[in-house]
């Protein structure tokens, strides 16, 4: 067995610990990241003086000289990065998703993507349900931010045990990586045989006339709508997409084939993310009448997560009241 399937052997194990239990994403983030740490020698962790809340604290108790505080310095910290992964280091940085992509977008654009650097950034706190720190902290534009940059590489898990995954996956990739990270607790959603795959979506089932596609905390809410959906006699799937860039255009096309209706739920804007993502592949390859549920061209508000994700229909409710009003 050579080095990296050692590693990647050795760090699965840890995988399973996560399957099955309802947690943040961000808590299963700090505990992988340790799993790795012991592993792999190269990687080292910065983050802009926000390690309790992005759980990167963890690694830092376990590894102090691996560990850099960048303070509130965002921009430093990307270039910081930057520099350790063309140094052979694989560098993880880490803050809230709105400071990461927001703030220090210009230096992620020219000195880790410009030059393909080795550098994973790994945000917490994005979307709506950061909750009652408001508008300010709530990362709605993240995704869109990162998927417009040429090597990028964008991910969104659904679930711990998804997230445990593609961070082992984003440690063992060669190029920029972003995955988007979530405060609140989210349930277990993925099966104990789930294998993550950068760029492939994961198929819970194909329907016969709608297909729900999501990522993040929304493919539990796609789940409980198809479920109302299929009782009421209309055909629905669910899959699964964590990879928004590269984008998996194989099962896009098979589940566009099979749909009356396609529908987008992430917890994003719906401009420049999953929904966009979709809509531009299937116009030019593939048009099938699609509807995107997110949050529409808007900032957010301050008030509890479950609260907030009511206000802008990000729902199985609201999911249900689209596919009513649009199948035909």
């Amino acid at each position: 067995m050579g080095k990296t399937e050692c590693i990647l052997s050795m760090s699965k194990v840890s995988v399973k610990d996560f399957f099955g239990k309802d947690m943040a994403t961000r808590d299963a983030y700090g505990h992988i990241l340790v799993e790795l740490g012991k592993n792999n020698p190269h990687i080292v962790v910065l983050d802009a003086d926000l390690s309790c809340s992005t759980k990167t604290a963890l690694f830092a108790k376990n590894f102090p000289d691996r560990f850099f505080n960048m303070g509130i310095a965002e921009q430093d910290m990307m270039g910081t990065a930057a520099g350790l992964a063309l140094s052979g280091k694989i560098p993880f940085a880490s803050t809230f998703a709105i400071f990461a992509t927001g703030r220090a977008w210009e230096q992620i654009r020219q000195t880790i993507c410009y030059s393909n650097a080795n550098v994973k950034i790994v945000a917490t706190h994005g979307g709506i349900t950061v909750g009652e720190d408001g508008a300010t902290h709530q990362a709605l534009e993240d995704v869109a931010l990162m998927r417009v940059i040429p090597t990028m590489t964008v991910i969104v898990p659904a679930d711990a045990y998804e997230t445990a995954q593609c961070i082992i996956s984003a440690s063992e990739y060669n190029g920029p990586v972003y995955i988007r990270l979530g405060r609140a607790k989210v349930p277990s959603v993925l099966p104990e045989e789930y294998n993550f795959k950068i760029g492939k979506a994961y198929v819970f089932n194909i329907g016969k006339e709608v297909n729900i596609i999501a990522n993040g905390m929304m493919v539990a809410e796609a789940l409980k709508a198809s479920e109302i959906l299929n009782k009421e006699g209309i055909s629905t799937g669910v899959i699964n997409f964590p990879t928004v860039k590269p984008l998996d255009e194989v099962s896009l096309l098979q589940i566009a084939r099979s749909s009356k209706l396609i529908i987008t739920a992430e917890e994003h804007s719906i401009i420049g993310g999953l929904g966009s993502a979709v809509s531009e592949f299937l116009s030019e390859n593939y048009p099938v009448k699609i509807k995107r549920i997110g949050v529409k061209d808007t900032f957010g508000c301050s008030g509890s997560w479950k609260e907030l994700m009511k206000y802008y229909g990000l729902t199985a409710e609201n999911i249900v009241k689209v596919v009513r009003e649009n199948l035909t």
